[in-house]
């Protein structure tokens, strides 16, 4: 289970797909991306992992992997599948036989190599050389027609009809010459096509002198223009030869289609295969973007990352020819939830955000970026609050939505569940709100939740420093150079550095000053 709705929007999945979906050939693995969806089946999202390494592999050692003619021909296959008096036209049969041939190329080169994980993935679907083999032979696939060769019947058409169109070209042009010589069309007049035919250009009043049909007249009524007799049975020739031609060529798709219609469920598939191909490449590329990696990933609940990066934060830096900070975190055993504290902007809710992103990532199948040697582990559920959760529709405050949630919270999480919670019991007095803080925190330990929580409250520090299964980390701090590190450290709680902080941005001293002395006072 994943909560809030929005949660893909809340930790930038959305932006992860939009740079999958930009890696796709089709329009099959831009689909398969936007599907892609949180798992927590161990095997499934292993398997998905393992598919994405050996891809990453092939594109790291630039194989030849087939690229080209991943087409999606579902559609027509399906239409021939439901309606018996529908047939595949020259079109999709060509498609037809370009993706499939690309279907027997990826099987070839995967069931020829040592990627396992990739063999499983093309192992149950079937391929159709004999299909090809009978599609090429009747199309040709650059002019998207029929080949002559494709019946014999076809054949002996085409080349009468040729013939036909030459005995038709040769009337049009002795009918012009013998115009001419009577003086019935201009010494300078050519052939003109009307609607369709090919006429002389007369003048009406010499139009009885030419045995034929008119088929226009120009805007004022002078000229005429009429197909000859002669013309018109050559004509009809050719036509009758091409009703034949038309006749012949749906006979030869209609058969080659009856022969595509019993295998169209296996057909089908291998669209799914190409789609899945395409998702896998897709995001092994992806992958590389990021350094990606396939952690050690073990059947159980865990989070041992070393130098884990952002990936959409750090994309967005390397613009700047930076680099974003990477974090080393551990929850796991006895230190299921790390109660992480520091300066404000000092990159909690960084750290937070890393976590809720890779590990949705991790079980949406995608590799993540972490160091080698880094250990992941699944969950069923991944709960986040995180931001202004204030709602305008519903008149709710920020603090009211914020107890919503650990509601929700409270009454649905295990042992199995990660939970991601910014500025922990912030939004209200500073002593009720981390109260009833520490109060959900001991709840949440109970239930043996993993989890991030982010917070300035001293208790949430010492609650922690006093559990078991509970963490401090800190957002280290430069106290000389005034500026955060971006590094945790776990183990020890951090300071706010607010008095450290006011001087740096150049607050007047007094105010500092008398700041600190009702701190003391009230001490």
């Amino acid at each position: 289970m994943i909560f809030p709705n929005n949660f893909e929007q809340k930790i930038g999945i959305d932006k992860v797909r939009e740079l999958i979906t930009e890696k796709c050939l089709s329009s099959l693995g831009e689909q398969k991306v936007a599907e892609m969806s949180f798992a927590t089946d161990f095997k499934t999202i292993d398997k998905w992992l393992e598919q994405t390494a050996e891809f990453k592999q092939i594109l790291l050692n630039k194989e030849e992997f087939p690229v080209d003619n991943y087409l999606d021909l579902r559609s027509p296959l399906t239409a021939i599948m439901d309606d018996p008096t529908v047939w595949l036209n020259e079109h999709d049969i060509a498609e037809l036989a370009k993706s499939q041939e690309t279907v027997i190329q990826i099987a070839d080169f995967i069931n020829k190599s040592n990627y396992a994980a990739l063999k499983g993935a093309v192992a149950s679907f079937a391929t159709f050389p004999t299909i090809v083999d009978k599609a090429n032979a009747i199309i040709d696939k650059h002019s998207l027609m029929v080949k002559d060769n494709a019946s014999h019947e076809l054949a002996s058409i085409r080349s009468d009809k040729r013939d036909a169109v030459k005995e038709y070209n040769k009337s049009i042009q002795a009918a012009l010459r013998d115009a001419q010589k009577s003086g019935i069309v201009e010494r300078n007049a050519q052939v003109v096509m009307r609607d369709g035919f090919m006429t002389l250009p007369v003048s009406a009043s010499n139009k009885r002198k030419i045995k034929g049909i008119i088929h226009q007249s120009s805007g004022n009524g002078k000229t005429v223009f009429i197909e000859p007799e002669t013309v018109g049975q050559a004509r009809k020739r050719v036509q009758e030869l091409e009703t034949a031609e038309r006749r012949e060529v749906a006979r030869i798709l209609i058969e080659f289609t009856a022969q595509v219609r019993p295998q169209t469920d296996g057909l089908l598939k291998t669209y799914e295969l190409l789609a899945q191909t395409d998702f896998i490449r897709a995001k092994a590329g992806f992958a590389i973007c990021i350094n990606g990696i396939k952690p050690v990933f073990e059947d159980k609940q865990q989070v041992v990352w070393y130098k884990a990066v952002h990936p959409l934060l750090n994309i967005n830096m390397l613009v700047q020819n930076k680099k974003a900070n990477p974090l080393d975190i551990t929850l796991s055993g006895t230190d299921r939830l790390l109660i992480v504290s520091g300066a404000n902007a000092g990159g909690k809710s960084m750290c937070l955000k890393t976590v809720a992103l890779l590990q949705y990532m991790l079980q949406c199948g995608l590799l993540i970026p972490v160091q080698e040697g880094s250990r992941a582990g699944i969950f069923d559920h991944i709960f986040i609050d995180i931001g202004d959760g204030q709602s305008m529709e519903n008149n709710l405050s920020t603090y009211t939505t914020h107890l919503t949630n650990m509601k929700f919270f409270v009454a649905n999480c295990t042992s199995r569940t990660l939970l991601l919670i910014d500025e922990f019991g912030g939004g209200t007095e500073p002593q009720i709100g981390g109260a009833m803080a520490e109060t959900l925190l001991g709840r949440f330990n109970d239930r043996k939740a993993f989890g991030v929580i982010t917070t300035h409250f001293s208790n949430l520090k010492q609650f922690a420093y006093e559990t078991e299964g509970l963490v401090n980390g800190a957002m280290l701090y430069d106290a000389e150079e005034m500026r955060p590190l971006y590094q945790l450290a776990i183990g020890r709680p951090g300071h706010s550095f607010a008095v450290e902080v006011a001087r740096s941005i150049g607050l007047p001293e007094d105010i500092i000053q008398e700041a600190t002395g009702k701190l003391a006072n009230a001490k």
